[in-house]
């Protein structure tokens, strides 16, 4: 499968701040309106995804946000501990707002497994999304998420009490509303995840080439 730009272009950082600001999401990371906005004012980089630190929104506060066909977002339930899945090889700023430049849904390695792509992203000068990173994308652009083009979002890993790392690793994509999502949640978006050595043809690899604050 080759790759293809996934969306049309971001909106605007002064755009996507007050797209956070009507979602609540400054309200969850403690960040008052004023400096939301004199945030995205001051970036200088076209194109950018405007994040809030995971440490500040996590991913359980934020799912629920997303919507897709008019159906809000959720988190599988035998993920309950989603927000303890944190940024793996990957250089977050530390800064309550940053800039994801260069986001890609990377649908070229799609029937990839996690444990081939990223050092396949690694050697293409990329780096690949956290979960929190995944999920303020579909905030703001939903497109880029479709039906049999979704994502995984490898930049987050949770590390276990032996020091190994959990198998799982978070994905997004849309509900057959079958299993323990429930019928009502069929074609709403979701965060889940999937074995680390397997491969399957509808998940690219999301990925960005930086960051920074």
């Amino acid at each position: 499968m080759t790759s293809r730009p996934s969306a049309a272009a971001l909106p605007s950082l002064a755009a996507q701040a007050e797209n956070l600001i009507e979602l609540g999401v400054h309200e969850l990371a403690g960040v008052s309106t004023d400096e939301l906005r004199a945030f995205a004012e001051s970036g200088q980089c076209d194109g950018a995804l405007l994040a809030v630190h995971p440490d500040r929104a996590p991913a359980s506060a934020l799912a629920p946000l997303l919507r897709h066909g008019g159906k809000p977002g959720f988190v599988v339930t035998d993920m309950p501990d989603v927000d303890r899945f944190a940024p793996c090889g990957v250089d977050v700023p530390d800064s309550p707002l940053y800039l994801v430049t260069g986001v890609d849904r990377g649908d070229h390695l799609a029937n990839w497994s996690p444990e081939e792509a990223l050092p396949a992203l690694s050697a293409e000068g990329r780096t690949p999304l956290l979960v929190t990173e995944g999920i303020h994308w579909l905030l703001q652009q939903p497109s880029a998420l479709e039906r049999n083009r979704c994502f995984m979002t490898i930049g987050s890993r949770l590390r276990k009490a032996n020091g190994a790392y959990d198998s799982r690793t978070p994905a997004l994509w849309i509900s057959n509303g079958t299993g323990r999502d429930g019928k009502e949640r069929r074609n709403a978006p979701k965060v889940g995840w999937c074995w680390w050595k397997n491969r399957h043809t509808w998940l690219g690899f999301a990925s960005a080439t930086g960051r920074e604050s």
